[in-house]
């Protein structure tokens, strides 16, 4: 399923994003932000335990997060400027990273490295790349992904082209894919149209 997060303050925040004039410092903190507030809604249906504890009152019943830990799996490189929102919600989830580079003349994604958490199998991964253009890279992570035993994975976008959802949807279709914003179409270069330009740029400041 294709999940669009349309809340005010994600899409105030992802408008200034996309403003050519806003720097890299911006840039970052507001990445970071989104991905704290999406984090919210990719999170929604983890299940509850009641616990009893105690209060500076009295003994009661609380509610404490079960079921399946969770990893955080970044596309290199724009997809760690994700991951520290996340973990500002869940300190406690492991990060691995996938290695990804888009090919300039045919626009396919070439692997260059792979570091995942030894029990990755075992927890619920969120897979996090700011921009989902064509899909290629998507759609190869979490091949990678499956390869290793995942068998629990959502992916995590900012914008997406619908051409890029088309494609992970029918590859992957057990995958739920969580975005800000929907956007009009992909351009000759393989470049979501309106965008916000090249998300590892424009984030690490490298043009």
């Amino acid at each position: 399923m294709i999940h669009v997060i349309n809340h005010p303050m994600i899409q105030h925040k992802l408008g200034i994003m996309r403003r050519k004039e806003t720097g890299s410092k911006d840039f970052r903190q507001l990445l970071k932000e989104i991905s704290l507030l999406m984090g919210y809604e990719i999170t929604r249906d983890i299940p509850l335990t009641d616990i009893e504890i105690e209060t500076p009152i009295c003994k009661t019943v609380a509610k404490e997060a079960s079921g399946r830990k969770l990893a955080i799996v970044p596309i290199l490189r724009a997809g760690l400027g994700m991951v520290d929102g996340i973990l500002d919600l869940i300190p406690v989830a492991k990060v691995g990273h996938i290695g990804l580079y888009r090919d300039e003349k045919t626009h396919e994604p070439v692997v260059y490295y792979c570091k995942l958490p030894d029990d990755i199998q075992n927890r619920l991964v969120i897979v996090t790349d700011p921009m989902l253009a064509t899909g290629g890279s998507a759609c190869d992570a979490i091949r990678m992904l499956k390869d290793r035993g995942c068998r629990y994975i959502k992916m995590m976008n900012l914008v997406a082209a619908p051409e890029g959802l088309e494609r992970v949807s029918a590859e992957h279709p057990d995958v739920d894919i969580y975005v800000a914003a929907v956007d009009e179409r992909l351009n000759d270069d393989a470049y979501i149209v309106p965008g916000l330009g090249d998300a590892g740029d424009r984030y690490f400041g490298t043009k």
